[in-house]
């Protein structure tokens, strides 16, 4: 094996999930879904946001990075 800087890439094949949601949820996405579009200018389907959603939640959970040791 070569001993290069960059480390090997992470395996980055999407893994695709099916979730249901209450009703009420559903019209929270769809309304920030709505205010994305009007920040941004761009219309974005809510499967798209969703995962940058999960991501940023994660990431901001303090107890869970401590615990996961990132």
């Amino acid at each position: 094996m070569a001993d290069i800087k960059l480390a090997q890439l992470p395996d980055r094949n999407p893994v695709k999930i099916t979730i249901s949601v209450m009703p009420d949820l559903h019209q929270a996405l769809t309304d920030y879904a709505a205010l994305y579009a009007q920040s941004y200018g761009r219309d974005e389907p809510i499967t798209e946001l969703i995962p940058a959603m999960l991501r940023a939640f994660i990431d901001s959970d303090r107890a869970f990075g401590r615990r996961a040791g990132a």
